[in-house]
């Protein structure tokens, strides 16, 4: 054996593995610390100002939705609330032509890839294969089961690569489903055919209610990138800057044929997992103050503020234009058809069990006694 090997080999896993603090921008009080290694010249004033729109946009989207949901217009509904930075900046520094495989939690993404946030709440409605066509915006459909689209991204990804298409494919899960096994095999089978790909996971601390210190040994998630043979990259969430510059380095490698990489941004829920979780059953109020000093929104108006890209008359003309978006997808849903309940039964066996029998009879009787109103 080359005595050298041992050596070489060290090295470039040294080369993959991710720094030992996350890649910040900006601290926490809207202060540009910049880093050469991580550029941002590329972003002019309208850039940085459409940043801040898309997060505002998101938040307030975010809120509506969640009303929406109490009011009985969603079924449910997943909240990105604390995550606009994650989504936007990493979003941003894709091309048109690139490909988002996103999870149930990336409204704030769909938005900066020009989808209408109704259509994508329709899906949360229950109506038949969302509400948009994937191919108007290189969107796919938002997918509920845990890390499947990372799969379906890794081969999107490889097969483009086949073809000679110059595109890159993101594809988006969060810290719980680094716990299942389709992230993995994407990795996997993406690192072996140098796919332009990108496995971006937005690191907000719970898979549901389980802390991410329960779910793996691994120093952090990004770490796990050496295990395929990818660099990680570790950033922090909360500064849309960073996750910009990071996930350019990332685009930029891709279309060089460098192959995939794992981004890992570190961010925070400050909602419930969906609307059908309550989070104060496993987070102290301490805990969620501490992140609410690191908001993205404010940290990055404070920057723009600070550099006199924005001032009162701006952020009232986004927050009005704002209101109007969401009253009109208030509308919109309100208007909307619901779906026939009875549905749920349709397309699943070919000779139901009794079992389906009995509760599709139940069903019935709970609907007709809603209509009639003479039963509980």
């Amino acid at each position: 054996m080359n005595r050298s090997e041992p050596a070489a080999l060290d090295q470039r896993y040294l080369q993959l593995l991710p720094p030992a603090e996350p890649v910040q921008l900006l601290d926490d009080d809207g202060v540009l610390h910049e880093n050469p290694d991580f550029p941002i010249d590329d972003l002019g004033p309208d850039d940085l100002r459409n940043l801040y729109r898309y997060m505002v946009v998101s938040r307030r989207i975010d809120k509506q939705a969640i009303s929406l949901q109490r009011q009985g217009q969603l079924g449910v509904y997943a909240s990105l609330l604390g995550q606009e930075a994650a989504q936007v900046g990493g979003a941003y520094a894709l091309e048109d032509r690139d490909w988002m495989f996103p999870s149930f939690r990336e409204m704030g993404a769909a938005i900066v890839r020009g989808l209408e946030p109704g259509q994508l709440l329709h899906q949360w409605r229950g109506t038949w294969l969302s509400g948009h066509n994937p191919y108007d915006s290189n969107f796919a459909l938002m997918s509920i089961p845990i890390g499947t689209q990372a799969i379906h991204g890794a081969g999107y990804a490889i097969a483009a690569a086949f073809d000679g298409e110059d595109i890159v494919v993101m594809t988006y899960f969060g810290d719980g489903a680094t716990s299942e096994g389709d992230p993995h095999e994407a990795m996997n089978f993406a690192a072996v055919y140098d796919a332009p790909c990108i496995f971006f996971v937005q690191n907000n601390q719970y898979a549901i209610s389980t802390p991410l210190s329960e779910q793996t040994r691994a120093p952090t998630i990004a770490h796990k990138g050496i295990g395929y043979g990818i660099p990680g990259y570790r950033v922090d969430g909360n500064d849309v800057l960073a996750t910009y510059a990071v996930t350019r380095r990332a685009v930029q490698r891709a279309r060089a044929g460098e192959g995939p990489s794992l981004i890992e941004a570190v961010t925070y829920r400050m909602e419930a997992h969906t609307t059908s979780d309550d989070p104060t059953r496993y987070r102290t109020p301490e805990e969620m103050d501490e992140w609410q000093r690191r908001d993205p929104i404010a940290r990055f108006g404070a920057y723009l503020s600070a550099e006199g890209l924005m001032d009162d008359e701006l952020k009232d003309r986004i927050d009005a234009d704002v209101e109007t978006l969401a009253s009109g997808i208030r509308e919109e849903i309100y208007e909307a058809p619901h779906g026939d309940p009875m549905e749920l039964f349709e397309h699943v066996y070919v000779d139901p069990p009794a079992e389906f029998a009995d509760q599709r009879a139940l069903l019935t009787r709970e609907l007709d006694a809603g209509t009639n109103g003479t039963e509980g």
